[in-house]
């Protein structure tokens, strides 16, 4: 069994959480300033220590430094001494960087199809008819074989959905301009907002952030989420991508000694902001299964309201640093917080929230037996890592070590269903095509003859008096094996997010 993490200590009493009981998921709240992000980073490099790889969004920048040694100081010894720690270890932890945008870290890319139209539709902030609109529109795609990998391959083949809505209505459904034209508008927010650069291949491989380092501790993935943060649906729509992918792709492992991976939630308000009761259903639902997958979840808010009660049931280990009851609604989030946590007859937790120092929290991890452990009030062990970020050249250095550097920094861009859809389009009208190629040219006559003339004709094809093109035998065959070919990776290609769960094809792009 693997041994306890010192989380943190009253004067008398060490509190520990139970790494068994890591993927039981939490919840870290507390007003701004009260030290959730000390909190957040002590507990990240304790699951390290133990090998359990960790990934955590740094909102505010200053997550960085957990992969630099911490900087001993007369003011840190005071305060460990404090709670009665006479030693201090700094340590670095290997850290892995990773940025939508391919500015402070690794670019990390999904592609709309693996994207799927349910999160898509938030992203894009789609009613339900606009929405049901959308599901066509991938259906489509996945009957006519059309690879959608990034935005302009969306933005094409709803652009060919809506030119022949008609051809389609029968078999499909009504298509109206309208949500065709408010889907194709909300792309462009999207592009705005550097969507151009998050779709795409390669595609992140969620194998790349369960990993070890060379000392056997866990790698930490640092999603780099100041910039992004600014974007606060594709913020939390990618988290919540990234959730299901491991949601679908790691095996059952039931319960285990130590956590398959811990997932950090920062601001995790904005991911149930806004969100249909139907997406909330999901979420609960992919929270409570996880677990199973050996994977822990930790919500980090401001406030606890600001997690639906469905969830926050789930959620077994708890740190509450302080808020601050200025209005009704603050009142009842002190109260909420207190009544969620198993009592101690030494102290009253509802006033203690509001009293509570910074790096200071009430604290209620799960015992031996899976039960709520009457809430402590202690201090939070200062962590072994800086406090603070790293500076831009040790953050470049770190990337630039790391030993998937190069696999994702080029964009690639294979064919896909804007290069078909475009193509196929400058051919029938006679223009040249997207990809520079130009329609074949009527053949010539022989001048000595037909035979040679003809027999050209039956392989290669002809061009009529007006433009029509007759294919031959050779581009009938290429064609009919490129139409194989696109059919069956269109049908690997997973369709809808959270896979299985929200009815999606089980299948996955290879």
């Amino acid at each position: 069994m693997t041994e306890p993490l010192l989380i943190a200590k009253t004067k008398d009493k060490e509190i520990h959480l139970l790494p068994q009981l890591a993927n039981r998921h939490g919840l870290i709240t507390g007003a701004t300033g009260t030290g959730k992000t000390v909190t957040l980073q002590k507990m990240a490099e304790s699951f390290a220590r133990i090998g359990v790889p960790v990934f955590m969004a740094d909102v505010k920048g200053d997550l960085s430094g957990i992969g630099a040694a911490g900087v001993d100081s007369p003011k840190l010894r005071e305060r460990l001494a404090a709670i009665g720690i006479d030693e201090f270890a700094p340590s670095a932890n290997t850290a892995v960087f990773w940025d939508v945008f391919g500015e402070a870290g690794h670019p990390v890319r999904a592609t709309i199809s693996d994207m799927g139209p349910v999160l898509l539709a938030r992203l894009l902030n789609l009613n339900e008819t606009q929405t049901g609109v959308l599901q066509l529109v991938f259906k489509i795609a996945d009957d006519q074989g059309l690879l959608i990998i990034d935005l302009k391959d969306l933005r094409a083949t709803i652009q060919y959905v809506g030119d022949n809505a008609k051809d389609f209505t029968t078999q499909y459904g009504n298509i109206s301009a309208a949500s065709i034209g408010a889907i194709q508008r909300g792309l462009l927010t999207i592009e705005t907002q550097g969507g151009d650069k998050f779709f795409g291949e390669p595609m992140l491989d969620i194998a790349d952030l369960i990993q070890t380092d060379a000392n056997g501790r866990g790698v930490i993935n640092i999603l780099a989420a100041d910039k992004l943060y600014n974007s606060p649906k594709l913020y939390s729509t990618f988290l919540l991508w990234l959730l299901a992918e491991l949601f679908e792709q790691l095996p059952e492992v039931g319960d285990v000694d130590k956590p398959k991976l811990v997932f950090f939630f920062d601001e995790a308000h904005l991911l149930f902001n806004e969100a249909p009761k139907a997406l909330l259903e999901k979420i609960e639902q992919v929270v409570r299964l996880i677990r199973s997958k050996g994977v822990g979840v930790y919500f980090v808010t401001q406030n606890p309201l600001d997690v639906p009660e469905s969830v926050l049931g789930q959620l077994g280990n708890r740190v509450q640093h302080a808020l601050r009851a200025f209005t009704p609604k603050d009142q009842k989030a002190v109260k909420t917080a207190a009544e969620t946590m198993r009592a101690n007859p030494e102290f009253d937790a509802a006033t203690a929230i509001m009293e509570l120092g910074v790096g200071e929290a009430l604290i209620s991890f799960l015992d031996e037996k899976g039960r709520p452990a009457i809430v402590e009030r202690g201090f939070i062990v200062a962590p072994e890592s800086r406090l603070g970020p790293l500076t831009p050249a040790e953050r470049k250095a770190a990337i630039e070590s790391s030993v998937i550097y190069g696999h994702y920094e080029q964009m690639v861009d294979r064919e896909s269903a804007f290069e078909k859809l475009t193509g196929a389009t400058a051919a029938s009208n006679g223009a040249p095509a997207a990809n520079g190629g130009t329609p074949a040219p009527a053949q010539e006559e022989s001048s000595g003859g037909g035979l040679l003339g003809g027999l050209s004709e039956i392989l290669f094809g002809s061009t009529g008096p007006r433009g029509g093109r007759h294919p031959g035998l050779a581009e009938t065959a290429a064609r009919s094996v490129a139409r194989t070919v696109g059919s069956t990776i269109g049908r690997e290609i997973v369709r809808g997010v959270l896979g299985s769960i929200l009815g999606g094809n089980s299948g996955r792009r290879r």
